[in-house]
């Protein structure tokens, strides 16, 4: 079994593909990244949105964050016509036990068209199959009931409710802890 950070994965669903992102992202991850409905449940700290320019997040997201091991970001792409949805990421890798934690993101637009839903789906599939990962866990602000939905119909159990995170606010987020 490969380990999570050995190549850059390459997903292919029904509906979507998840792969590496490219400089032709740049446009429609930056009008993701300003859209603050999007980012209204997750962290402050997303890498896509430390930059101001999205080409150079996209560079320093394989440069940085998959050559140092941090994380994987990947883009998540219709079939139908290729476009750009959103983010799937795999972060926080713990080779000793082998856990690893997912996050995803999508443009506004497609929101409630399942997209969320396959993307973990795919991600699962993938790190159990292909990787020596034992345990995925997620987390989702207590706030956010359609991700909860999400991680709920792919399998994943609460673990811990209304836990003290912090997610860069002023104040620490409440956020519901999920294995898988």
């Amino acid at each position: 079994m490969k380990k999570v950070f050995d190549e850059i994965p390459y997903i292919d669903g029904e509906n979507i593909t998840i792969k590496k992102l490219t400089q032709n992202d740049a446009a429609a991850l930056a009008e993701m990244a300003a859209d603050k409905d999007v980012y209204r449940f997750l962290p402050t700290f997303l890498f896509e949105r430390k930059y101001n320019d999205a080409a150079t997040a996209i560079k320093k997201i394989y440069d940085e964050c998959f050559a140092n091991r941090e994380s994987v970001i990947l883009g998540i792409y219709l079939k139908e016509n290729g476009d750009f949805c959103g983010l799937a990421e795999l972060y926080g890798f713990n080779d000793g036990i082998h856990k690893i934690s997912i996050g995803y993101r999508l443009a506004k637009k497609y929101w409630g068209r399942g997209i969320a839903s396959e993307t973990v789906r795919l991600m699962v599939g993938y790190l159990y199959s292909q990787t020596d990962t034992q345990i995925i866990t997620a987390s989702t602000m207590v706030e956010n009931h359609a991700s909860a939905r999400v991680l709920e119909k792919n399998g994943f159990d609460m673990v811990v409710s209304a836990a003290d995170e912090d997610w860069g606010y002023d104040i620490p987020t409440k956020a519901d802890k999920w294995i898988r």
